[in-house]
């Protein structure tokens, strides 16, 4: 954003009075980085900004669009902070093999840029518009694009005036990026990476689909069981969920031990009561497991909620199994 406190001689751009550029401007009032009309395609461009890059030049919302910068080493080399190219543009950029690593590219543009081949370990691409972008042999190890892409935010804002049409268009991109984020990571054998992806990606595709549609319910019921098949762990505890639930209705509808009925009382003593509770929890166990050693046996309205932890907990396990292999032999 140009601004009009500056002298007249140097550019005007600068980000709420904090990130200034001290390069002298041309006609349009904006450096030869800054300004939008000017495409860098030049042969000795690509050695210049890394030299105004190095003497500390203001790299935050420089235009970049169409440039050409193959190769280009923005490696900021001894530093624990990479280069701060904040709010850039750079659209269709070229930047096949160039060494980003540690690179600040927050809230900037990589429309359609070529990233083939470069290096974007440990960037930071938060809020960063990453549709179209080329990752083939692209190394990407901890990079972080945020929790949320920007098409995901501006969904959000679209959804919130009714604008229906704008926000499916945004999630339509986010689900697209999401895909090419996780085909990436699967080349680079990041696997853990690529899981948390192919998540986001299928719940950008849930979120296109109607509200209350069935396709929708189970979407979202597959995605908190297990993470879409990512996250044996939700499945771990939707089974301790599910077999203290039993429990806790067993208590009170009873079972049957020893040719006696077994449940709670208000007139037996506290004491009783808790190891009827315990006892309750390990016939749920031995039910959910599908053991069924038979010292305990369900009566009356016990009989349905046993016969119901039987088929889930079956298919829980047999899941979790799937689940587990899968990510560990990936």
């Amino acid at each position: 954003m140009p601004t009009e406190n500056q002298p007249a001689n140097l550019c005007r751009y600068h980000e709420n009075n904090q990130h200034t550029c001290r390069e002298v401007a041309g006609k349009s009032g904006l450096c030869y980085w800054h300004d939008p009309q000017i495409i860098k395609n030049n042969p000795e461009d690509i050695h210049n900004l890394e030299e105004f890059a190095r003497k500390g030049g203001q790299l935050r919302g420089i235009s970049l669009n169409h440039a050409n910068l193959a190769n280009i080493d923005l490696v900021r080399h001894q530093q624990k902070v990479g280069f701060d190219m904040s709010n850039a543009e750079l659209y269709r950029a070229d930047l096949s093999g160039a060494h980003l690593f540690n690179i600040k590219l927050k809230n900037a543009s990589l429309m359609k840029a070529d990233l083939r081949d470069a290096t974007v370990h440990c960037a930071n691409l938060s809020g960063c518009n990453l549709l179209g972008v080329k990752w083939l042999g692209a190394k990407i190890e901890n990079m972080h694009v945020g929790n949320t892409l920007r098409q995901e935010h501006l969904a959000h804002e679209a959804k919130k005036v009714r604008d229906n049409d704008r926000a499916m268009d945004y999630l339509e991109q986010a689900e697209e990026i999401y895909r090419d984020l996780r085909k990436a990571a699967d080349r680079e054998g990041l696997f853990a990476m690529s899981g948390q992806y192919i998540r986001k990606e299928l719940t950008m595709r849930r979120y296109q689909m109607p509200r209350y549609c069935l396709k929708r319910i189970i979407s979202k019921a597959i995605d908190l069981f297990c993470g879409y098949g990512e996250a044996p762990l939700r499945v771990v505890g939707f089974s301790l969920i599910l077999i203290l639930i039993c429990a806790v209705l067993y208590f009170f509808a009873g079972l049957q031990y020893g040719g006696q009925l077994q449940a709670f009382n208000l007139s037996q003593d506290l004491a009783s009561n808790i190891m009827l509770f315990f006892n309750c929890i390990y016939y749920s166990v031995v039910t959910f497991t599908t053991l069924g050693y038979g010292d305990f046996t369900p009566i009356g309205f016990s009989r349905a909620i046993a016969a119901f932890e039987a088929f889930t907990g079956s298919f829980t396990i047999a899941l979790f199994v799937v689940v587990f292999v899968k990510k560990m032999t990936r």
